[in-house]
């Protein structure tokens, strides 16, 4: 769940919230003129509002600001320790993040910080999705990565407006019907390769039409069969859509339950496949299984 720095009085809403992250934002949300100020709130914020079990998240300002290194060192210096992460915006290489580690290490060191910052980075632009999974190597902090849809749109000369979702150029036609297709796929399925590759999160961004419903449980539906763990949420009522696709159903999970116990019977049998509601179940099929049910487990533990 995102909401501007500038915006203090959405704080304790956002912490009330169903979401698992809560991201207090420093950057696009925020006008020049409110850099200051904004960054103030969010430090206050920190050790001020009750936010639970959630993981709280600061977007810094992009390394091509004047504001983003004031954003590291006055939130380690002046923040309590209940921030858990820094999300790092348009990362365009692994430097970008070097750069990022360095300055936090030394204020840790520095101040003895006992919990150690982890990140996040979001990838916005041609180099970033070009040098992706060096990105995904970059950092022992590293968490999570996600598409910022609008900035790497401009930045591949994309026409469109649109944050996310379908566009109404991108079309292919058959038997004069149109048929849309995603013009996010590829660069989702990059950040999920190079994600499950290094062992962090691929998470779904921004869905801009918050007025569409159906529109954001299609993406996002999308981003989960993608293998991504979740989505953003830049409106109050998108937190409960994005729960609702990326927890697994009761009948999903179910079935899992009963592949993987068709599978322990085929293996009893010395078989190494067998038919479960007339189709093939095999070895992989119980590394799918057990995604799903792990999600399960995961989230009720939570």
């Amino acid at each position: 769940m995102f909401g501007p720095g500038s915006r203090p009085a959405l704080f304790d809403k956002m912490a009330a919230s169903a979401a698992d992250v809560i991201n207090l934002d420093l950057e696009d949300s925020v006008a020049p003129s409110d850099k200051d100020s904004a960054r103030s709130n969010v430090i206050a914020a920190i050790s001020a509002v009750n936010w639970g079990n959630k993981t709280l998240s600061v977007r810094i300002n992009g390394l091509d600001s004047p504001w983003w290194y004031r954003d590291v060192v006055d939130l380690l210096e002046l923040g309590g320790d209940r921030l858990d992460q820094i999300m790092i915006p348009k990362v365009g290489c692994a430097a970008d993040v070097y750069a990022v580690d360095a300055l936090v290490t030394a204020i840790e060191r520095a101040k003895g910080r006992s919990k150690p910052i982890s990140f996040e980075v979001i990838i916005e632009s041609a180099a970033g999705i070009s040098h992706v999974e060096e990105i995904a190597a970059s950092s022992p902090r590293l968490q999570a990565m996600s598409l910022g849809a609008a900035d790497f749109a401009a930045s591949m000369g994309m026409q469109t407006t649109g944050i996310g979702g379908t566009q109404e150029n991108y079309y292919m036609i058959r038997e004069g019907a149109k048929y849309w297709s995603d013009p996010w796929h590829w660069a989702q399925a990059n950040i999920v390769a190079a994600c499950r590759t290094h062992g962090i999160l691929p998470v779904d961004g921004p869905f801009g039409d918050f007025s569409d419903d159906e529109g954001f449980r299609a993406q996002a539906r999308r981003s989960a069969t993608l293998g991504m763990v979740g989505k953003w949420a830049i409106h109050p009522k998108q937190v409960a859509l994005a729960n609702e696709v990326f927890t697994p159903s009761e009948a999903a999970v179910a079935e899992a339950r009963e592949i993987l116990a068709a599978m322990a019977a085929a293996k009893e049998r010395g078989e190494g496949a067998t038919v479960y509601k007339g189709r093939l179940v095999d070895i992989a099929s119980i590394k799918q299984a057990e995604v799903i049910v792990k999600q399960s487990e995961m989230i009720a533990a939570y």
